[in-house]
């Protein structure tokens, strides 16, 4: 556990509360810090994995915390961008999308690992991530500037790369989704 691309990936869990805590009735000052701490999050992302390759430290656990850290703060950034009208109307669909689709790869690759069956991320997936990270840290800086700059610049980016990232999420989880239903639909020894 305590390895630097392990204690890395913990570090960006242990933020997530305090992301939170930073987006509840926000103003300019608490958006502002919450962008920063989720720049410093999405370092820590790149640099954990980075580390661990090139460091041959690749752990069990630490491929296990990797996806669930970037899904719990996926998740909570959405709903506190909801909560905070940040995210809003029509809008909405898109988070709901990328939401229900991050639960529903996760019990996927439950069962899949389960049944021996390694489904690895795509370059589509990855291409995912980045607009789903765009576009939150875009909506998290447009609640930031809006009392003092024009925040609409921001929020076009952070709505535009949130639609990206639902429709690139419906393609990689319809591909999951196929290679899931393939061992789904064998018979059990």
């Amino acid at each position: 556990m305590s390895s630097l691309p392990n204690l890395l990936t913990l570090s960006r869990i242990l933020a997530v509360p305090l992301l939170v805590l930073l987006m509840w009735d926000a103003g300019w000052l608490g958006y502002l810090l919450a962008f920063i701490l989720f720049t410093i999050a999405g370092i820590t992302d790149y640099f954990d994995g980075w580390l661990a390759r090139s460091n041959g430290t690749v752990s069990k656990l630490g491929v296990f915390l990797d996806p669930i850290a970037d899904k719990i703060m996926v998740a909570a950034i959405i709903v506190m961008l909801i909560h905070n009208g940040m995210i809003h109307g029509i809008h909405m669909l898109a988070g709901l999308i990328i939401l229900l689709r991050e639960i529903t790869i996760s019990g996927l690759r439950e069962f899949l690992a389960t049944a021996r069956v390694s489904v690895p991320v795509s370059a589509l997936a990855k291409w995912k991530t980045t607009f789903q990270m765009v576009s939150l840290g875009a909506l998290i800086l447009a609640g930031s500037t809006e009392s003092w700059w024009p925040a609409l610049p921001a929020l076009q980016v952070g709505l535009i790369s949130l639609w990206a990232a639902a429709l690139l999420t419906l393609v990689t989880g319809w591909d999951y989704l196929r290679v899931g239903l393939k061992h789904m639909t064998e018979e059990a020894p």
